[in-house]
């Protein structure tokens, strides 16, 4: 008796692979906009701050900030509150400060696409001259939203 071949068979498939990524943003930092120690608000008092943010690759987004808590505030003339004292200032999105920045798509906020690496967007913030105001530390806080 002698030896059979051996029965080779294959037989194949295809293995689907996927993964789906969502659109992504998320906050890497953002700065505190500090206008520092001054005597008295005769004259517009200018600072530059930024806020950085890292958005998966190809993804749309808006940064918008809010008026902050300041009572009575408004985008174009926020509040800084020293108990019941107020300092008015304002946010801008461009170097002139002629754009103030809020937080209506489309209108007053920052567009962008996300490289899927961090990117850096200045904030140009702005005491106007408004004579004496009371001697206090001024504060206030705005809310960023990224919106994709």
């Amino acid at each position: 008796m002698g030896c059979s071949p051996a029965l080779s068979a294959t037989s194949t498939a295809n293995l689907a692979v996927q993964m789906t990524l969502e659109a992504s943003c998320t906050f890497s930092a953002a700065a505190t906009v500090n206008f520092g120690g001054h005597s008295a608000a005769g004259a517009d008092v200018d600072v530059t701050s930024a806020v950085t943010i890292n958005c998966a690759g190809g993804t749309t987004f808006n940064i918008g900030l809010d008026k902050g808590q300041g009572s009575g505030a408004t985008y174009a003339a926020r509040k800084m509150t020293s108990g019941t004292n107020t300092l008015t200032y304002s946010l801008y999105s461009d170097s002139a400060r002629t754009m103030v920045w809020g937080d209506s798509i489309g209108t007053d906020t920052v567009a962008g696409t996300g490289r899927g690496a961090a990117m850096s967007y200045p904030i140009y913030g702005r005491v106007p001259a408004q004579g004496l105001a009371a001697p206090g530390d001024y504060v206030d806080t705005v809310k960023i939203t990224i919106t994709y």
